[in-house]
């Protein structure tokens, strides 16, 4: 197993995009909408989402009993999307290693690029799932769990290395 690429504070970042994202397809797909009350297995989460509602990027419907973006929250996730796209354009097809140099040299920050790219194309939206694929030795069922250890983090990191 390889240290951790990312500090607490960096995986919660990550993973508080990865529920924005969430909540931003709850719109569409009520199967993905995080409720107020939520279950034990996905209480790891609740002081992230706290923290997301603090900063004014989510809010409660409170006839739903759901999370729901703000307009800020919008706009951040439109952000995002407009970064990634960016790299995608630039980096499509091209080799890992020379994308890696390529940022480095850049001082952009590689492991952001590989997050962002798979939160953009769906790789982390179903967490369960993402394991499966990867070939993970145990998946970890509390995908509110999985998205804030290192597990995740590490697995991405392995995708950069030369």
């Amino acid at each position: 197993m390889h240290a951790s690429p990312l500090s607490e504070s960096q995986r919660r970042y990550y993973a508080g995009l990865i529920l924005l994202k969430r909540v931003d397809l709850s719109a569409d797909d009520r199967s993905l909408a995080i409720p107020v009350l939520l279950p034990a297995a996905e209480s790891a989460i609740e002081g992230l989402l706290e923290e997301l509602h603090l900063r004014g990027l989510i809010e409660i419907d409170r006839k739903r009993q759901i999370y729901t973006l703000t307009r800020r929250g919008a706009d951040e996730v439109g952000a995002l999307i407009a970064e990634i796209e960016g790299i995608i354009d630039e980096f499509d097809g091209v080799p890992v290693p020379k994308m890696v140099r390529t940022l480095r040299r850049r001082n952009l920050d590689p492991f952001r690029a590989r997050f962002l790219w798979g939160w953009y194309d769906g790789e982390l939206d179903d967490p369960i799932a993402y394991q499966r694929r990867r070939g993970f030795a145990e998946v970890e069922e509390s995908w509110a769990s999985f998205i804030l250890g290192d597990e995740l983090y590490e697995d991405l990191a392995r995708d950069l290395e030369e």
